[in-house]
């Protein structure tokens, strides 16, 4: 452990012995000019921009690859707080609903089944990306024959 003692002594000191001599302020840095300010921004919004025409559902992660359509979901990114009664009633709305399986053990994913495939492609298309919590976005496939 090293000890280094200070060069001077601190305002409160100095001010308790009556030596206190007030310092120069520091000047602050300019602020940036308005054109860097605009540049900085179209560059976020193009990248932002890039990245929507990339990943159009707005979920990013989970390598799963698409499956054929079939009437039975897949979810995943599901927040650990989800329960069989949030989904049901988030899909419910749905026509041709007909159940949601939760996976034992594994609170991240789950199963939604309609009662055929144009009626599960329907959901699928309206809730894929849908935000259950703010960070956690729902990502919707097909399922495996």
């Amino acid at each position: 452990m090293r000890i280094q003692f200070a060069k001077s002594e601190s305002d409160i000191i100095a001010k308790m012995k009556g030596t206190f001599v007030e310092r120069q302020k520091k000047p602050k840095k300019p602020k940036d000019d308005e054109e860097a300010k605009k540049r900085r921004k179209a560059a976020k919004e193009q990248a932002r921009a890039l990245a929507q025409q990339n990943n159009p559902g707005g979920v990013s992660g989970g390598n799963v690859p698409e499956q054929p359509p079939n009437q039975i979901l897949f979810l995943t990114n599901l927040p650990d707080e989800t329960t069989e009664m949030m989904l049901s009633m988030l899909f419910n709305q749905f026509p041709g609903f007909k159940e949601v399986r939760l996976v034992p053990n594994r609170h991240d994913i789950a199963f939604v089944e309609f009662e055929n495939e144009h009626q599960s492609n329907t959901a699928k298309l309206s809730l894929n990306g849908f935000k259950i919590t703010p960070t956690h976005a729902m990502k919707i496939t097909f399922a495996k024959k």
